[in-house]
């Protein structure tokens, strides 16, 4: 492996983990060329790569794209915003956002509308402009969380998982399966309560647990006078 440059793998990585439209599918033959051009991944990452674009070639396109929905965007698991690991849905997250936006400003990078800073594809992207050893020092420093996704998607059994191991062989990190916490789907995490499904705040209780029920005495009021 060339551990001389790496920027243009590291966009190669980016697209191959962006949904995978029309636009990327008719583009993996450029793809495929740039990643043996700048030779930055070893000869079997790059041959796991090969599965995966051959994949993304030969796969019927509805299946490919509702296939990449259901791995990437209904579970934490496999998350590809970096904070949704690290700080979850804690007040932190907010911060953090912010922090990682403005260290792109400063590089004079700035995000498209809609585009969030934690989301994986736009972190290799602001990567891929840093010089050779700052890139493989920010790449290092989120080296749990990418094995973290690898160990998930290995689990799997998903052809991405070899995206997660080249990102990990360009941070000189090894990329091993470590435990990996299942969680309900994001999906599931979200749903809205039925009305009335049983909160439990004062005076309430949760389903199937005994509601109490209080009883008042009527105090009957004093007639009006001439009632």
């Amino acid at each position: 492996m060339s551990t001389n440059k790496s920027s243009l793998t590291l966009r190669v990585l980016a697209r191959l983990l962006s949904y995978p439209d029309a636009e990327l599918r008719g583009h993996l033959g450029d793809l495929n060329a740039a990643l043996h051009g700048e030779q930055a991944l070893g000869t079997q990452r790059l041959e796991e790569l090969a599965a995966l674009l051959k994949s993304l070639r030969t796969r019927d396109p509805l299946l490919v794209e509702a296939d990449y929905v259901q791995l990437f965007d209904r579970g934490r698991a496999t998350s590809l915003h970096l904070f949704e690991h690290v700080h979850g849905d804690s007040r932190d997250r907010g911060p953090a956002m912010i922090d990682l936006a403005q260290t792109y400003e400063k590089a004079g990078l700035y995000l498209a509308e809609g585009e969030l800073p934690d989301y994986l594809p736009v972190v290799l992207e602001f990567v891929s402009t840093q010089p050779v050893k700052e890139a493989r020092a920010f790449l290092g420093e989120i080296a749990h969380i990418l094995n973290a996704i690898f160990s998930a998607l290995v689990k799997r059994e998903s052809p991405y998982a070899s995206v997660l191991g080249a990102l990990l062989e360009i941070a000189g990190e090894r990329a091993q399966a470590v435990k990996v916490a299942e969680d309900e789907p994001l999906d599931q995490a979200w749903e809205e309560p039925m009305a009335f499904g049983g909160c439990s705040t004062e005076g309430q209780a949760k389903p199937g647990q005994p509601q109490p029920i209080r009883i008042v005495r009527n105090v009957a009021q004093p007639a009006a006078p001439g009632a």
